[in-house]
């Protein structure tokens, strides 16, 4: 009786679970629940805050496009699930897209529509309690006015040093 259930149902899940680790099943672990803790949820709570940053031109291949140093003032605040990126003096504001956050390193991203244009901004930095230093690589596509198509790319990479000038620390 025993052998009969373990031929009928252990067997079958000893073969699933061979079949899934060694590839056989291919796309089957694409459907598996997993769990964690979301990026958010990992954020060092000093990321938040009014940030003074610097950056620099580090390289380019469209001088005419992007400055070579800038000083910005950065606001990064949370509403809910969304962290949203502002700044004051221009006006400007977007939310944001954590892809990597460990070690007080996060990296970034954002990206808007500029008439015609398209911005993706990407930004990796490194927290030392109430200061940063990082890089920002920007990349602007000219669309074509016919199909969308990106007819130009213009490429730029910064390096960032930031200050927190405002702000506490969400725990």
């Amino acid at each position: 009786m025993f052998s009969k259930i373990l031929k009928l149902f252990i067997l079958p899940v000893f073969i699933i679970i061979f079949s899934v680790n060694s590839g056989i099943c291919e796309g089957y672990n694409e459907n598996v629940l997993k769990t964690g803790i979301s990026l958010q949820e990992m954020l060092p709570g000093n990321f938040y805050g009014t940030w003074r940053v610097e950056s620099v031109l580090a390289e380019t291949n469209s001088p005419k496009n992007f400055r070579k140093q800038n000083t910005d003032i950065w606001n990064l605040s949370k509403s809910g699930d969304v962290i949203n990126l502002s700044n004051p003096f221009t006006g400007a504001s977007a939310s944001i897209t954590l892809s990597y956050v460990g070690d007080d390193a996060i990296r970034f991203s954002k990206k808007g529509n500029y008439g015609g244009k398209v911005l993706t901004d990407t930004v990796e930095i490194k927290l030392s309690g109430d200061s940063f230093s990082g890089t920002n690589t920007l990349v602007l596509e000219t669309l074509s006015d016919v199909d969308n198509s990106v007819i130009k790319t213009a490429n730029a990479k910064y390096l960032l040093k930031g200050e927190k000038i405002a702000g506490t620390s969400i725990k």
